[in-house]
């Protein structure tokens, strides 16, 4: 188990070289969750993540001879720029093992901070695989999450939260392989005892919460929108940790994880990917655990691809209703597109797009199937447009919301 001291160790050396980042109160956020949330922006650090606390803190452990010979690591991304960053800083050759399908911005920015990137497996386990044949020519593995020198540097962070802000009831933390989530329990067991330690995962990769009992079922896997979390296996030291120290484990849907990613930008005004995006997206989806309690939440990265973002904003409106689907069934006969059109905008509905059908799925080779994507105000609004157009005779439906 590291402790205490370990953590403020690392803290030591790597003062001057990570960003302090700011620790400040959510009001609106607050607002919105009956909860008072303080955020803690590590999306704000030079690579947009925390992870370059325990890849610097882990460099600055080697010897002169394993520096000189470089590191090996293997990541979706976040750890790979921390490690590529500081071993460029360090003059320590890097090597960085991703998964093929790590976003492009994730590649390219590891790239051009100097590090030799080997696109390998279908995800980190695959590309994981891959280790051992550089670590067999003498490169010094940099583990992403299950080493102490690494969990100690994450730690890091709860020590700035303590410093930065109030007393806190809990503190919510997205877990992958679970580094972390390991170093921020070990600094407030020690300094602040009482606060709850909560870890949270996506639906797809609950693999910390099963290994700890607390969700069940296996690891369904998949693309997730937080690939920076989305791990199959925990590692051994980090679980030991989770086990002594972390008082509980939420596991939330993907769709919670996008409207977190869309109330931060929004609100906030601050971009963060579906990992950094996680602890929020807990709160969204058990409110009441959190009602009228002094939340943290680490924003712990901030590396989205913006196709990916894109998508969770159209989603995130769709859901609130703001970007509907009318379908409408018409005759089909000259005038009948315009005149549906104008009913929708009559009623302050944006049209966005149309889809205009008229081979498949009708009874009529006279009748046609339209689909218009919609701009409103909200489902309020979405749905008097519905009764506007089925008002002038024609057959009007909303589809549900994804």
């Amino acid at each position: 188990m590291i402790t205490l001291s370990s953590v403020r160790a690392a803290a030591s050396r790597i003062e001057g070289a990570v960003s302090r980042t700011p620790f400040l109160p959510s009001q609106t956020l607050s607002e919105l969750t009956g909860a008072e949330l303080w955020l803690k922006f590590e999306n704000l650090q030079f690579t947009a993540s925390f992870k370059e606390r325990g890849a610097l803190n882990r460099l600055l452990t080697l010897t002169p001879a394993q520096q000189a010979r470089g590191v090996v690591a293997v990541s979706a991304g976040n750890h790979a720029q921390g490690v590529a960053l500081h071993a460029r800083r360090l003059g320590i050759p890097a090597t960085i093992v991703m998964p093929r399908g790590t976003p492009r911005v994730k590649v390219a920015r590891t790239e051009s901070f100097g590090a030799r990137v080997v696109l390998a497996g279908a995800d980190f386990a695959e590309a994981s695989a891959r280790v051992p044949e550089f670590v067999a020519e003498g490169l010094t593995f940099i583990h992403p999450f299950d080493d102490e020198d690494v969990m100690a540097g994450q730690g890091t962070v709860a020590l700035e939260m303590l410093a930065q802000g109030p007393k806190l009831d809990v503190v919510v933390v997205a877990v992958g392989g679970g580094g972390l989530i390991a170093g921020v329990a070990t600094v407030l067991r020690a300094e602040s005892p009482e606060t709850e330690i909560i870890g949270v995962q996506t639906e797809l990769y609950p693999s910390m919460a099963v290994a700890l009992g607390r969700h069940a079922g296996g690891i369904p896997g998949g693309t997730s929108v937080a690939e920076g979390i989305a791990v199959a296996k925990p590692g051994a030291t980090t679980l030991a940790h989770a086990k002594a120290l972390v008082n509980d484990m939420i596991v939330v849907p993907e769709a919670a994880i996008e409207d977190g990613v869309a109330l931060l930008l929004q609100i906030e005004k601050t971009l963060c990917e579906g990992a950094g995006a996680a602890g929020l997206a807990a709160v969204l989806a058990q409110p009441a655990r959190f009602t009228g309690k002094r939340v943290g939440l680490i924003l712990c990265g901030g590396n989205i691809d913006m196709r990916v973002l894109t998508a969770m904003l159209q989603r995130h409106l769709a859901r609130v209703g703001q970007l509907v689907r009318l379908h409408v069934s018409c005759l089909d006969h000259a005038g009948a597109l315009g005149n549906i059109a104008t009913l929708i905008g009559a009623r302050g509905g944006n049209i966005l797009d149309v889809a205009h059908d008229r081979v498949f799925g009708h009874v009529s080779a006279r009748s046609a199937s339209i689909q218009f994507l919609i701009e409103v105000p909200d489902r309020a609004a979405a749905e008097d447009i519905r009764a506007s157009v089925a008002a002038a005779g024609y057959q009007a439906s909303l589809p549900t919301r994804p």
